[in-house]
This record gives structure tokens, C-alpha cells and sequence, in this order.
């Protein structure tokens, strides 16, 4: 799924997402539970980066504590098409799991705060995109 976020709001509604292709195609991990991994990236701004990172290390991540959002990672490019993404996966129990508290942070008080402080001079993503992911058969386990 792919979300052009010209306004910058981290805003992105599950339409397009073949559910019953994800149900039956995730990962099965340890007893039997089945995982979705959604994989972000958010393009700065030019300039913009320093500020979109301490936006996720100074309060996105500890709202994501308190909704009980899992992620397993983030990324910088050091080498690639652009210096200016962000990237980072995030671990569901389930698609169901993953509409429930993508819902409840999109809505959080705090989240919408810290949004409209750390975009008033400007957004600081020109665009993000996301897609669902489940891992092969012969990944290993993240």
C-alpha cells in the first residue's frame, strides 16, 4: 500500500489490503501464532530528517509503548536512492491487531499534539508509503 502524505500526517487506512491474502499468508512463528510485519518509509523533507528522528525517539516511540506497538526496527540510508528516508518495521500479531492500534494511535490526544508541534513550521515527511509483509520459509526469524 502506498499513502502520499503531502499534508504529512501519518494517516493510512487499511483499503487495498487484500485481508484474507494476509490472513493466510503470514508468517508462522514458535507455536503456531501468525505475524504481520509492515514495513514504513517516510521521504524528509529536505533538511527535515534530524527533526522527523527526534520526533520518533523523543515521542512517537513511547506512545507507541503505552498503545502497545511493537517495532523491530529503523533505518537510515547510508548508501541508496536518497539520505533523506526513514525506515522501520513494525511486528502485528494479526492484520486485526494491526487496524485496532494503527485506529488508536492515528486518534491518540498525545500523538496529535506532538504532530501539530513538530509540523507548525512545515510537515517534515513529503511523502510515506507502507506495505504489509509476511517472511518466506526460509528467513529467519525477526
Amino acid at each position: 500500500m502506498t499513502t502520499n502524505q503531502g499534508a504529512g500526517m501519518m494517516h493510512d487506512p487499511s483499503e487495498g489490503i487484500d485481508k484474507q491474502a494476509v490472513t493466510t499468508n503470514t508468517e508462522r512463528s514458535g507455536a503456531g501464532s501468525t505475524m504481520v510485519y509492515e514495513q514504513r518509509v517516510y521521504r524528509a523533507r529536505p533538511g527535515k530528517l534530524p527533526a522527523l528522528l527526534s520526533r520518533f525517539e523523543n515521542h512517537v516511540l513511547r506512545i507507541w509503548t503505552r498503545l502497545g506497538i511493537e517495532p523491530v526496527a529503523f533505518w537510515t540510508v547510508v548508501i541508496g536512492e536518497s539520505n533523506q528516508m526513514l525506515i522501520y518495521m513494525l511486528r502485528w500479531k494479526s492484520l486485526a491487531e494491526r487496524e485496532k492500534r494503527w485506529t488508536a494511535f492515528l486518534n491518540d490526544p498525545e500523538w496529535l499534539q506532538v504532530w501539530n508541534e513538530t509540523d507548525k513550521d512545515g510537515t517534515l515527511a513529503l511523502r510515506t508509503t507502507n506495505q504489509i509483509l509476511k517472511l518466506t520459509s526460509f528467513s529467519n526469524t525477526i
